[in-house]
């Protein structure tokens, strides 16, 4: 009854805004955690398949035709997190792969992007931050929490390639820049980038140009002498403390 419920409320949405809707097929033995990432993605372009599986080996009716995406939420170990991504993108080649989990170990992490993973979310995470994760994931990005970034450079000295092409370098201790530096803007931008979110996600949230955020996240990186969005999250992770979080998020 209640994923009748869902289903009705996607395709109301769906209706409304002419996004590509995208078949989503959780992986999931917990029927409470299914239940509850399947409200969390009713009336989302997130359309939950009524073949709701509890295995990776199950078969299903997909085609590279249309948006798919695979939402691990098993809680497996890291070989059997493999195992899955690779019988999913033999299935599937095109589709979309997140694994949504308490914590994996860093050299899991690292082997899981190059199996194919596209993105790894928290069970932690919010509903809406869970939901722009997916998009940006569709958009043809990895997503990785900030946190996450920051333990693997924390554990290697290398510059891990992932399967996106994108390297993490680490950066210099004594190179950072004060945080009062940052205007009001950049602070709120820089504050959506330690969650993963697109300069479009970004411009919509705070109602500017996605031009706009590109002129402010190059400033940002300028100013916190940061080479990419990640290490620009990660610097933020480090230096912007929980009061000035919150006054960027009471901004917004």
């Amino acid at each position: 009854m209640v994923h009748d419920v869902a289903q009705k409320e996607q395709a109301l949405a769906i209706a409304q805004h002419p996004i590509q809707p995208v078949t989503t097929v959780l992986i999931c033995q917990n029927i409470l955690l299914r239940t509850g990432l399947s409200q969390v993605l009713s009336g989302t372009r997130f359309v939950v398949s009524r073949d709701v599986c509890a295995t990776s080996s199950d078969p299903y009716a997909l085609t590279d035709q249309d948006p798919v995406l695979f939402l691990i939420a098993e809680a497996c170990p890291s070989d059997e997190y493999r195992r899955m991504i690779e019988r999913l993108k033999a299935q599937c080649p095109k589709a979309q792969v997140v694994i949504v989990a308490d914590s994996l170990e860093s050299k899991a992490v690292i082997d899981l992007f190059q199996a194919g993973l596209h993105g790894l979310c928290s069970t932690a995470m919010g509903a809406n931050t869970l939901v722009k994760a997916l998009d940006l994931v569709m958009l043809g990005e990895t997503f990785i929490p900030a946190a996450v970034s920051l333990a693997l450079l924390n554990q290697t000295a290398s510059r891990p390639q992932f399967r996106s092409g994108v390297s993490i370098a680490p950066m210099p201790a004594n190179d950072f820049a004060p945080a009062s530096r940052l205007s009001t803007r950049e602070a709120q931008i820089l504050h959506h980038l330690t969650q993963g979110a697109s300069n479009k996600l970004i411009a919509r949230d705070l109602g500017v140009a996605e031009a706009t955020v590109k002129v402010h996240i190059k400033a940002i990186l300028r100013k916190v002498k940061a080479a990419n969005r990640t290490q620009a999250a990660m610097w933020a992770q480090q230096h912007l403390n929980s009061a000035a979080n919150n006054a960027i998020i009471a901004a917004e």
